[in-house]
Formats: structure tokens, C-alpha cells, sequence
């Protein structure tokens, strides 16, 4: 909100200028002297008319309050500009791997030790952060889906919970695609008078376990309004899955620093991925770094715009009451000279 002083008649004020030119025409500044002479003799010699000392403020004071008067009939206010964001959002479900196999580090530079995790964990908080205006969500899964926050605009406290999830947060092993976009779908048609409704999945892995599978999940998905954009994580080549504590989901690290690999990960098969979005009208991707995997968001972000419409209005609060009093005050102090002080002697 910003505040700005004006005038509602600003060209009232252009009679201002009308008071110096009466004061010009008027002559002088004050009265002569009224004294009577018993002989037009002794007034020659007076020399020049003598003018009485009161009468600069005599003037004065009259001009004054005409000016006041003049600057309230302008109408001085003050006009407060607001502006209002009525938003038609967009509810979005953000599914999140968190099974073990997101703890390799095949996205990641050489000798880094950021897991897939870590970097899927970074690019949603930045990703989170671009949609100010959209209720989102969050379910993390393994075998089981987990729900870690309702659709909410309460951004903050999402990101706070996203930070607080990391690999092992679900005990139970497996891969369950299925059961998690069934149970996102459930959270997004519960919600009413919404735009538009979107799940985005990002995985690593197939669909190993659950009592849903995840091609006729999008198909409910697709029958209730429900578009679903999928994201497959990691290299097309096998890499070691390192040794880690899933505990604190931190990597396990050798007495120099070195990674402790445990099982050898076999590239996935995402072809139920581009099965699932193309069932919803969505798109699906592959990430093999960080700069894609962030350009995705991008993408996607772009793709699912927020309508945001903004109303502008001015409230302004009159300000007339002070020249208008400053002038009453200042004919009342006229006034008051012109019976005491200032009394003119016939």
C-alpha cells in the first residue's frame, strides 16, 4: 500500500494567485493615519502621509484566511492506493521416492556425496517456493504411502516437514507407485471448487509391491479430472547402491572418506511412467542430474500456470478540516485585534 498527497479541485487553486494582485491593486500595505486637522495649513508641512504601524497585519490576516479558505474548497486528502490478489490456484500432490535405491549417487558430480534424494529434496523445496498462490502436498512412499502434508498454502510449514523426511523414514522395502497415486488422487478430489488438480511423481524405481497398479491408478486419475506428470530418476546404467544408516538415512563412509557400495542397482524400466502421464493427458521425463531434474520442475511450473487477477482501489481520508480551522482561527484572531488593539479611531 502506498500513500500520496492531493487535491480533489487542484484547479481551485489557481485562485491563490488572485490574492497578490488585489493586495497590488489595494495600493498599500496599510491605512493613513485618520486625523483631523483644524487647518489644511499644519498638514502641508507633514511631509509624506504617515501610515499606521498595524496595518501590514491588517492586511495580512485577511489574505490569509481567503488563502486558507481557498486551499480548503480545493479539497486536500490523502489517497491510500491498495491492491488486492484474488488467485485461482492450482492443487498439486507431490509423490516422493523415498525407497532405498534413491540413496545412489549416480546423479551427483565425481567424488560428491549427494544421493538422488538430496537432490530431488532440494529441487522440490525451490519448486514449492515458486508457487505461492497453490495448495500443495506432499506423500513420500516405499512400500507404503505416507503423508507428510495435506494440501496446504502454508508453504513454510510443508518445506519444514520435507526437510525432516530422508531414506529409511518408511521401514517397509518395495517400491509401491500404485498405492501412492491412488492415495494422492483420494487427497485431491476431496477438495472442491479447484482450477485444476496434478500429481507429480518422482521415482527411481518400478512398481514391485501394493495392491494398486499404477497404469489403471492414472486411469481413475484421468476419470476424475487428475493430470499426472512422472519423473524417473537416475542414469540408464547400473551404479552400487552405498552402505548407509536408515536411521538418519546418512551415508555409511570408509576410514578415508571412501563409499562403502553394498548391492549393485540395475537401470529401470519407466516405460509405466510414459504410460501413466499419457493416460492423463500429462508428460513424462527422465532426470539423469540435477540441472534436468530442476529444468523438469521448471517445465512443469510453467506448463500449470495460476491465474492471478489484481484489483486496484484508492481509499481516501478528507484533510479540509485543517485549513477550514486554521482559517476560522485566523478570522476570529482578526476580529479580536479589530475590537482591542487594532480598534480604528474614527
Amino acid at each position: 500500500m502506498s500513500s500520496s498527497f492531493e487535491f480533489q479541485y487542484p484547479w481551485l487553486l489557481g485562485l491563490l494567485a488572485l490574492l497578490p494582485i488585489y493586495a497590488l491593486l489595494r495600493g498599500r500595505l496599510g491605512n493613513a493615519a485618520a486625523l483631523r486637522f483644524p487647518s489644511v495649513e499644519l498638514a502641508r508641512n507633514v511631509g509624506t502621509p504617515a501610515r499606521s504601524a498595524s496595518g501590514r497585519l491588517w492586511l495580512f490576516l485577511p489574505l490569509l484566511a481567503a488563502a486558507l479558505l481557498i486551499v480548503t474548497l480545493a479539497g486536500p486528502r490523502t489517497a491510500h492506493e491498495q491492491t488486492e490478489t484474488q488467485a485461482s490456484g492450482v492443487d498439486i500432490m507431490l509423490l516422493l521416492d523415498v525407497s532405498w535405491s534413491m540413496v545412489a549417487l549416480d546423479m551427483a558430480q565425481p567424488a560428491e556425496h549427494v544421493t538422488r534424494f538430496d537432490i530431488a529434496q532440494s529441487v522440490l523445496r525451490d519448486f514449492v517456493g515458486q508457487r505461492h498462490n497453490d495448495r500443495i502436498g506432499l506423500i513420500i512412499f516405499s512400500a507404503l504411502p505416507y503423508s507428510v502434508s495435506p494440501l496446504t498454502l502454508d508453504h513454510d510449514w510443508l518445506v519444514q516437514n520435507l526437510e525432516r523426511v530422508h531414506i529409511g523414514s518408511i521401514q517397509d522395502l518395495g517400491t509401491g507407485i500404485g498405492d501412492a497415486t491412488a492415495s494422492a488422487v483420494k487427497r485431491l478430489v476431496a477438495i472442491k471448487n479447484t482450477k485444476s488438480r496434478i500429481i507429480i511423481l518422482l521415482t527411481d524405481g518400478d512398481n514391485n509391491v501394493g495392491e494398486v497398479n499404477p497404469v489403471p491408478a492414472a486411469d481413475v486419475a484421468a476419470a476424475l479430472g487428475v493430470k499426472i506428470y512422472t519423473i524417473g530418476l537416475g542414469q540408464e546404467k547400473s551404479c552400487p547402491m552405498p552402505a548407509f544408516e536408515p536411521t538418519t538415512g546418512k551415508l555409511r563412509l570408509g576410514a578415508n572418506g571412501e563409499i562403502i557400495p553394498t548391492i549393485t542397482l540395475r537401470p529401470a524400466n519407466y516405460k509405466v511412467l510414459d504410460e501413466m502421464a499419457h493416460a492423463t493427458r500429462g508428460r513424462s521425463y527422465r532426470a539423469t542430474n540435477r540441472a534436468e531434474l530442476a529444468g523438469i520442475y521448471n517445465d512443469i511450473d510453467r506448463l500449470e500456470k495460476t491465474d492471478v487477477k489484481l484489483r486496484r482501489y484508492t481509499r481516501h481520508t478528507t484533510l479540509f478540516q485543517w485549513p477550514l480551522l486554521a482559517a476560522l482561527a485566523t478570522i476570529s484572531f482578526d476580529l479580536f485585534l479589530a475590537s482591542t488593539w487594532l480598534r480604528r479611531i474614527p
